[in-house]
């Protein structure tokens, strides 16, 4: 997989809100599948195919102790969506600093 196609899979990845809050929890620490479906309505089937898309674009690493599966977080692969997205700084800081001038004249 070329490093162009693994970014795009990463945004893929990360455009679901189910895998957005699955890798909240694992930035919190490693967690088996079923400590990471607890706050999800749905089956743990769904979760591990989740934690499968995360794991094949580098996201997610599984370790096994058992008969047990720990995920942990692999952040790395985000540091070319922060990239991409600090480009467009810029735009908000321009945002914020207008609305602290308009509350500046316009005091409440």
């Amino acid at each position: 997989m070329s490093r162009r196609q693994s970014a795009s899979d990463v945004y893929t990845a990360i455009a679901d809100p189910t895998r957005r809050g699955l890798l909240d929890q694992l930035g919190r620490g490693e967690q088996t599948v079923l400590g990471l479906a607890r706050p999800f309505t749905m089956t743990l089937s769904a979760v591990s195919q989740h934690l499968k898309l995360l794991r094949e674009v580098g996201l997610v690493r599984v370790r096994r102790a058992g008969r047990e599966r720990y995920y942990s977080l692999n952040a790395r692969p985000l540091r070319d969506v922060a990239d991409w997205v600090a480009r467009y700084e810029r735009f908000w800081r321009q945002k914020l600093d207008a609305l602290r001038d308009h509350l500046d004249r316009n005091p409440t």
